[in-house]
């Protein structure tokens, strides 16, 4: 018996020791540094997920207030913070790099170096400026001077410049990075009050530079959370702007925001060219090709031809084709969609829709499923005739 136990207890050590052993395989990333003036102090180290900020590690800081945090290596960049009580530094990680940090409590938030990482360099960047564009805007709201209207015009000019400059020199110019992500979801709070520089909700604008990153995620980080997340947000903030739009225009086509479903699929319902009302969500059951096209472009003529051989092909299976036109001129659309088969419709927003710029020229493909899911988006589609058979 004593042997039989004795061998027991040997398998079950030797078992978590090679678990032990592959924990420590695991490819690491590591922050570490020292954050001086801040002796017995609690420096947290937190991730902040899409669920919100959750406590990782943390230490009681000594008189050289070294520290040294470490994690799993992810599959795509991620995002924690060093805290002390209300002081912050943001920190993007990117596979198993080592960051380094340095500052001195209790201006730590905007007093520190960093060093390893030129992600992180860009970080702080955003971040001190948004420190910047919040301390100015509080400004304009504590003088006794403006009155209301002058306040909120004054603000929303700074905010809209400091938009446009992020949006050019960090969003656009690599919308794969971390620090795009960071960007997106920046904020003030002025008066105690927060506010989103980057609302899709409220600006079509917004949307764009959404859909910019998620769509740059799904080539570089396919699958990903945080990419699904950007589309999901992109996706309603283009059928909030849409609602918005037909509500403003009081045309016939006006959608009840009550109706809009929690969907993956954008509920386009646009004129198509015998002047019926064509939505996307009235072909559930069926294998939608969305398309976004312009007829007036270089090399249409073949492109339609394509997409010809593959709806007679598979229409009777299933396919249906959703034609998005953004043509400047519908006159034009209408006589080069008379005798299409499937349904075309026109859209006036041109090529300024959300989903096309600035990483993406027409024509640009979605496939949905028989559940009205977008499943594939124009990165992810390699082989379209083999990604229309699977869903078939």
């Amino acid at each position: 018996m004593t042997k039989v136990i004795s061998r027991c207890c040997w398998g079950i050590a030797a078992a978590a020791l090679m678990m032990n052993m592959s924990s420590c395989s695991k490819e690491k990333f590591h922050v570490e540094g020292d954050i001086t003036n801040a002796k017995d102090s609690i420096l947290y180290f937190e991730h902040n997920g899409l669920d919100g900020f959750a406590v990782v590690d943390s230490v009681k800081l000594d008189e050289t207030g070294a520290f040294a945090f470490s994690g799993d290596k992810a599959d795509n960049p991620e995002f924690y913070r060093l805290r002390i009580a209300g002081q912050i530094i943001n920190i993007a990680i990117d596979s198993t790099e080592t960051v380094n940090v340095k500052a001195a409590y209790p201006m730590m938030a905007t007093q520190y170096t960093v060093s390893g990482s030129p992600e992180n360099e860009k970080v702080k960047e955003l971040a001190l400026r948004q420190i910047d564009l919040q301390t100015r805007c509080q400004a304009i709201a504590d003088n006794p001077s403006l009155g209301i209207d002058s306040v909120a015009t004054a603000i929303a000019q700074l905010m809209n410049a400091y938009k446009e400059d992020v949006k050019r020199n960090y969003i656009y110019k690599e919308p794969m990075r971390a620090y795009a992500y960071f960007a997106l979801f920046q904020y003030i709070t002025v008066n105690g009050e927060s506010q989103l520089l980057f609302d899709p909700r409220e600006n079509p604008d917004d949307v764009k530079a959404f859909a910019a990153v998620a769509t740059s995620w799904d080539t570089f980080y396919p699958n990903s959370k945080r990419g699904e997340n950007l589309h999901n947000i992109a996706i309603q903030g283009m059928k909030d702007q849409r609602i918005i739009r037909n509500q403003q225009q009081s045309k016939a086509l006006d959608i009840d925001p009550s109706k809009v479903r929690e969907s993956g699929v954008i509920d386009l319902r646009l004129l198509d060219n015998h002047g019926n009302q064509r939505s996307l969500t009235e072909l559930k059951g069926k294998v939608v090709l969305l398309d976004f096209h312009v007829f007036a472009s270089e090399g249409s003529t073949q492109y339609i031809m394509a997409l010809r051989s593959l709806y007679n092909k598979y229409h009777e299976q299933g396919l249906e084709i959703y034609q998005v036109s953004l043509d400047d001129n519908e006159h034009y659309w209408k006589t080069q969609t008379a005798a299409l088969p499937w349904i075309s419709v026109y859209d006036n927003t041109g090529a300024s829709n959300p989903y096309l710029a600035p990483v993406a020229a027409p024509p640009v493909i979605y496939l949905i499923d028989r559940g009205n899911n977008i499943v594939k988006n124009p990165s992810q589609i390699k082989d379209i005739e083999a990604e229309i058979r699977a869903l078939l």
